[in-house]
């Protein structure tokens, strides 16, 4: 934590410098570092980031809510870890939370007073982030990010295996300050990760655990309401592994599935301030 904490301490310095890039919009924050390491929500259970950020939120906004009121409110969705391997794959699918779980779990936990408004990143937009989460902190909004984790990675370091929710609490210069954890990413990193297509990798392994030899997956793309998992051919992808493990010749790390997810920026505020009636009639970001 202490190298993430100086990471984070340098951007938030290198931000006081840029005076003429506040004023242009490149700077903004909700809390000061230490107000985060304070106030920060640290994961309140399985699957639960989206839980988290909305106890986030309402503290940012004045409301205090249990962590368990809030996970209550937003209906977080465990992994079927112990289920035959299409259950699994559907499981993993929807686990944890949407953008929409998020609003109306926010809305709920406050009793109304809270609101949030999605903002789409993918496919593409004509946005600068920065500038344009700064505009939004400095009218009083508070943004969570929906992100698809997979992207992005680091060479050398494993790819993670679900998506995630994180609250923004700030941004300065090519940096952006989210909790849970705590972190600065380059603006680049993040906007890659908001703009994904909603799929998720499933590991090798993960999958072939689960795959009996009584395990019926034929059929099991057409047994799906989504029509993504025909698209994706999910059952192909599945066999396409039992075929390397016979051949002992493994190539595919993961399968690719249908997520249940958008990647985007939800902001909230309270539903009767200016900011709260600006979002609910501000319009989609364009596509580029």
């Amino acid at each position: 934590m202490e190298s993430v904490c100086e990471q984070l301490r340098g951007a938030h310095d290198d931000g006081d410098e840029e005076e003429e890039e506040e004023e242009e919009g490149g700077r903004a924050m909700l809390w000061s570092l230490q107000e985060a390491l304070e106030r920060q929500t640290l994961q309140i259970g399985a699957s639960a980031c989206g839980a988290t950020a909305v106890v986030d939120v309402l503290r940012a906004l004045g409301v205090d809510v249990a962590p368990e009121e809030a996970d209550r409110c937003v209906q977080t969705r465990l992994r079927r870890t112990e289920s035959p391997l299409p259950d699994y794959l559907l499981s993993r699918s929807e686990a944890g939370a949407t953008h929409a779980q998020l609003i109306a779990g926010a809305e709920e936990a406050s009793k109304g007073e809270v609101m949030g408004r999605f903002f789409h990143l993918h496919p593409r937009r004509r946005v600068k982030l920065i500038p344009w989460l700064a505009r939004w902190i400095r009218r009083g909004a508070v943004p969570v990010a929906t992100m698809n984790m997979q992207l992005s990675v680091p060479a050398g370091e494993e790819v993670p295996d679900a998506w995630h929710h994180q609250l923004i609490f700030g941004v300065a210069p090519n940096a952006v300050f989210m909790t849970n954890p705590l972190d600065v990413v380059s603006e680049d990193e993040v906007h890659q990760r908001l703009c994904s297509e909603s799929v998720l990798l499933i590991r090798r392994e993960d999958v072939l655990q689960r795959l009996k030899p009584d395990s019926c997956m034929s059929g099991f793309s057409e047994s799906q309401s989504d029509p993504r998992w025909k698209d994706l051919d999910v059952e192909g992808q599945v066999r396409q592994l039992v075929r390397e493990e016979e051949q002992e010749r493994p190539l595919l790390t993961h399968i690719t599935i249908p997520a249940a997810y958008s990647s985007g920026v939800t902001l909230f505020a309270r539903r009767q301030s200016g900011v709260g009636q600006e979002l609910l009639s501000a319009p989609e970001l364009p596509l580029l």
